[in-house]
């Protein structure tokens, strides 16, 4: 498959890599959003709530499949990434260099902060099950840095590097299968209390000072940065002088089905388990740590391994989209060409990558960086959001365009945007 889009059209023809498969672009998004701070904060609302805010789970698993459907179809009609559409959108000059601002702010420096916590995740999870090792040991005792956190970032700097969204496509769907095979065999061995899981999911109540945990459930799957991610990576899996668009459609719609639910599934998992181990007990959840080890004694060694081997798997999958994504999202707003081999593309996620790697290693906490990047957040969901659904109506996409239904649900999706919006800017500027 080629990493950039094709100028010539190629009438009818098919490459071998649009084959009918299970997974495409859509499991960049799951691998996106289970990352630790999905893991952390799903942990919490089971430890402290049970089974009682699964809703809310399955609530923004529709949000997402709302909006990455948008955000693949502009992909995949327009043959651009979303911020390549933006730019053509956002022609008044001024506000064109705001959008930039924003895009620089939130994704790529919030991303390169964040990303420290993915890999430090990662690690957390990899020293769970091989930190007992004497070499390993030995390394963190003489250096005090983080082997896991080098090692980690080596990884996802070697997959991106290659510059081949294929290769990148099947690393991520490797990790979101490892994922759900260890968060849902860890539920599956703390036997959860099924009857309390389905009256979570399906009748919604907020328990008293749950609502910050419901937002926080909503707001670690519908994030900005996916939007970009999943927007370029339909156009890269789908070129349109190379593929019918209406199959293309079908094939994204389908991928959408499948990826995004698995990644609500894996998150509901990760509730189940916390609430198993934790939910009327006396004792309180203060980290992942705490959860994976509280496993050994009430479900076995079994459960541990699971818990840890999930979260080294949402740490690294997180470690490779955030880079990817603040890439993708740079390049479409400056209007270069989505070619994960371009300087600019390699110098953007090499930088995140770096960050993360220095934060992660040396245990820093870069508590500024992410409270600016938290208010730019703030601000950019609901303006993406407004900004997807004018670019979906528009005289462009032709017959593609929004229908009255799918404008419906993107509004509904707008005003969760904008609670969000509320909730992150309340915390930066610690009014909550």
């Amino acid at each position: 498959m080629s990493d950039t889009l094709p100028d010539n059209p190629l009438p009818g023809k098919k490459t071998p890599s649009h084959k009918r498969s299970w997974f495409g672009p859509a499991t960049l998004v799951t691998a996106a959003f289970i990352g630790p701070g999905t893991v952390i904060t799903a942990s919490l609302a089971g430890a402290n709530y049970g089974y009682a805010l699964v809703w809310a789970l399955l609530f923004s698993v529709f949000a997402t499949m709302v909006l990455q459907e948008m955000a693949a179809r502009l992909g995949i009609v327009t043959g651009r990434g979303l911020g390549e559409n933006l730019r053509e959108l956002v022609r008044q000059p001024l506000l064109r260099w705001l959008l930039l601002l924003l895009v620089v702010a939130a994704i790529v420096i919030g991303n390169s902060a964040y990303q420290g916590g993915n890999i430090s995740g990662a690690a957390l999870g990899a020293d769970a099950m091989f930190g007992h090792l004497p070499l390993i040991q030995r390394w963190h005792s003489s250096t005090g840095i983080n082997l896991w956190a080098l090692l980690l970032g080596a990884v996802a700097a070697v997959v991106l590097w290659f510059g081949q969204y294929k290769l990148i496509e099947r690393c991520l769907i490797a990790l979101v299968l490892l994922m759900s095979l260890a968060f849902i065999g860890t539920m599956l061995l703390t036997k959860p209390d099924l009857a309390a899981l389905f009256k979570g999911a399906f009748i919604p109540v907020i328990p008293q000072g749950a609502i910050l945990t419901v937002v926080a459930l909503i707001g670690t799957t519908v994030v900005p940065y996916s939007l970009f991610l999943h927007a370029a990576g339909a156009a890269q899996k789908w070129p349109k002088q190379q593929i019918d668009t209406d199959t293309a459609l079908r094939a994204s719609r389908q991928d959408i089905a499948l990826a995004i639910p698995l990644g609500g599934l894996i998150s509901i998992a990760i509730v189940s388990t916390a609430a198993a181990a934790f939910f009327g007990r006396e004792q309180q959840l203060e980290n992942v740590a705490q959860l994976a080890q509280s496993l050994t004694p009430l479900f076995g060694n079994a459960a541990t391994w699971c818990l840890a081997l999930g979260l080294m798997a949402a740490g690294l999958s997180s470690a490779i989209t955030a880079p990817l994504a603040a890439a993708y999202a740079l390049s479409g707003i400056l209007g270069k060409p989505l070619n994960l081999k371009l300087p600019l593309f390699r110098l953007t996620w090499l930088f995140i990558i770096v960050c993360g790697v220095l934060l992660a290693s040396l245990g820093i906490r870069p508590v500024s960086v992410i409270w600016f990047a938290q208010v730019a957040n703030g601000i950019l969901l609901p303006l993406i959001c407004l900004c997807l659904l004018l670019a979906m109506n528009h005289h462009l996409l032709g017959q593609y365009k929004n229908n009255r239904w799918q404008n419906a649900l993107g509004a509904l999706v707008l005003l969760v945007s904008l609670l969000l919006s509320g909730r992150s800017l309340a915390l930066a500027f610690a009014l909550l």
